[in-house]
């Protein structure tokens, strides 16, 4: 695990709120790597291009983060780890 990647405490709260895995016909890389990969270019401001191999393809973390910046899906998480975060106190 790098610096600022997603601690298992976080990991834990936002794996439930996650879309299943799969649903394209293929097998889909790790939420959590993908995640790592996204959170590692918005704190660097790196090109995609430039994203290191530990996060996979840059190509998929880019179309992971597209494809659910565009359904909404971004949105919907943050709406459920906010309510969570809510009932928690």
């Amino acid at each position: 695990m790098g610096r600022g990647d997603l601690t298992s405490a976080e990991w834990v709260r936002l794996q439930p709120h996650l879309p299943s895995p799969g649903q394209r016909g293929g097998r889909w890389n790790d939420h959590r790597t993908v995640i790592n990969g996204i959170l590692f270019r918005v704190r660097t401001g790196i090109p995609w291009r430039d994203l290191p191999e530990r996060f996979g393809s840059w190509k998929t973390v880019y179309e992971r983060h597209r494809r659910w910046s565009a359904d909404g899906t971004w949105d919907r998480i943050l709406t459920a780890v906010q309510a969570d975060a809510d009932l928690a106190g």
